[in-house]
């Protein structure tokens, strides 16, 4: 009986899955349109023309973030750009050479400096090493926080204490108290990988999004608290489950406030998926799927494979397969699920 039973409900889910996951389709980019950290309009153009050689494009890119006072679009600027030189530092290196006190090319050489450090075995004694960029593109442009996420990422990695990273802390908020990439620097130094606990990591980032600007990509920073406890797969009580689910919820609220395929929240709505498809929520992680667009990111995925495209389609595919699977076969797919209800 219990194996009739179970060949049944196999046969029902089989048969829902047919029905309707081909109509789950519908609204989701084609896995062939889907791109990897696809850079924003104003990036693109910098990142090909460095592909030729040319830096000019990229200095005069971030000379606006930086007279502008963008913060936010300067740090993921210079994270990419610092990414690309990774293999390719010709332009750069021109750039340093024309111009060795300019204040974007300093931030650019800084990010390049850390981000090598951490990849290698020696991690912090290189990091120890490049203190003095950090330094040079700190004193570049006094009121740059950009610098100062580097250093507390660099921090990070040279075991700084508590008391040294409240300092460096303290300098970043005086220059833009809500930037977003100083409070991810902060919350993974805190994070139970690091020097703190999931709940030092909870604490922070939820009263970091309580005082964040409307609209914050700070009010994320519960959810990026939740993913680090799910990554780490330890036992969890009901209480750090409703602490989890709380800071999706809030997270969904914050998705709701931009548009279908903005490139802006896409991390962060990359992020929220992967949450809600680990917390069992498949029809809402659809509907962030369905928001996500073109544009994958590779924050998270990169955590669990080393191919986070072809891991953001699969679990694509599995939280529409898991919708479909509770549908039942005369029914329809959840409100969430559907391409109408996918906007902000």
């Amino acid at each position: 009986m219990v194996r009739t039973m179970s060949l049944l409900r196999a046969m029902i889910r089989t048969a829902r899955v047919m029905r309707h996951t081909p109509r789950l389709a519908d609204g989701l980019t084609p896995a062939e349109a889907v791109l990897l950290d696809a850079p924003d309009d104003r990036l693109g153009p910098a990142l090909v023309a460095a592909a030729v050689g040319e830096y000019e494009p990229a200095a005069k890119l971030l000379a606006t973030t930086r007279e502008s006072a963008e913060w936010e679009n300067r740090d993921r600027y210079v994270v990419r750009l610092a990414a690309f030189a990774r293999n390719r530092e010709a332009w750069l290196g021109d750039w340093l050479a024309v111009s060795p006190h300019d204040a974007d090319a300093l931030v650019v050489k800084a990010e390049l400096a850390v981000r090598r450090a951490w990849e290698s075995p020696a991690r912090p004694e290189m990091l120890r090493e490049v203190g003095p960029l950090i330094d040079a593109a700190a004193e570049a442009e006094p009121g740059d926080p950009v610098p100062w996420r580097i250093a507390l990422d660099h921090a990070r990695g040279t075991h700084a204490t508590h008391t040294a990273f409240e300092s460096l802390w303290e300098h970043a908020v005086r220059r833009s108290s809500h930037h977003h990439g100083c409070h991810v620097a902060a919350l993974k130094y805190l994070s139970a990988q690091w020097y703190g606990s999931h709940r030092e990591c909870f604490d922070f980032a939820e009263k970091a999004a309580e005082d964040a600007l409307p609209g914050s990509l700070v009010q994320a920073l519960p959810v990026r608290a939740a993913f680090a406890q799910l990554l780490g797969g330890e036992a969890r009580t009901s209480v750090q489950d409703d602490r989890i689910d709380a800071a999706a919820d809030l997270a969904i609220t914050l998705s709701r406030e931009y548009g279908p395929g903005d490139p802006w929240p896409a991390e962060v709505r990359n992020l929220l998926a992967y949450v809600l498809v680990t917390r069992g929520r498949w029809d809402e992680a659809l509907a962030q799927f369905r928001l996500i667009g073109p544009y994958a990111t590779s924050f998270p995925w990169s955590s669990m494979t080393e191919d986070p495209l072809a891991r953001f389609l699969q679990t694509r595919d599995g939280a529409r397969i898991e919708v479909a699977a509770a549908t039942p076969l005369r029914g329809r797919p959840g409100a969430a699920a559907l391409p109408s209800a996918a906007g902000p």
